[in-house]
């Protein structure tokens, strides 16, 4: 039986959270995760200002509070002085895993040449991966799940939340194939 699992999902973003448009990041990552994670999800949701100390509270509320070993973020990664999602990120994180943003660049870059300005990263707090990831419903897909010939991040997920101590996540190959070591998965268990 596969492990349940917690997800935080924050957007960041004055205006969604003010009710000046509707916020469509939420809704993209809930529907992409609920697609390509076999695991039982609850999620644990925000809409939130971009304000850093927000964020910095959010984060640390949905990680030590409420025991979510993967949250997701959308909004306020550019170079803009209200982007402050990321500084937000590392303001309450253990260790920085700048390769996830570096990834998500790579992906993004194939369609616009102003990806190189987003500043998303990703880091573990305790025993919890938190992800800055793009926040249009398109680009969330692209970066999660990849590209042809171009992966997307969330291979490397499951493997990262099992190196932190979180629950074993198993996802639909159909939507994302997840990356471990032979030595690191868990071979499913049929019957008899």
């Amino acid at each position: 039986m596969n492990d349940g699992v917690r997800i935080g999902v924050v957007s960041c973003s004055d205006r969604a959270s003010r009710g000046v448009y509707q916020d469509q990041g939420l809704p993209a990552l809930k529907d992409w995760l609920s697609s390509a994670l076999r695991n039982p999800i609850e999620f644990v949701e925000r809409l939130i200002p971009d304000d850093r100390a927000t964020i910095a509270s959010t984060l640390r509320e949905l990680v030590d509070d409420a025991g979510c070993h993967l949250v997701l973020t959308t909004g306020g990664t550019g170079p803009a002085p209200r982007d402050v999602t990321p500084d937000a990120t590392l303001d309450v994180a253990d260790r920085e895993m700048p390769g996830f943003g570096e990834q998500m660049r790579q992906i993004s870059l194939r369609f616009v040449p102003t990806a190189i300005l987003s500043r998303q990263t990703a880091a573990i707090r305790g025993q919890a991966l938190i992800l800055n990831v793009p926040g249009q419903p398109t680009a969330i897909a692209e970066t999660l799940g990849g590209l042809p010939g171009t992966p997307g991040i969330f291979a490397a997920v499951p493997y990262c939340i099992d190196l932190v101590g979180g629950p074993y996540l198993e996802t639909d190959p159909e939507m994302c194939v997840a990356f471990r070591p032979k030595s690191a998965s868990r071979l499913p268990v049929g019957p008899g």
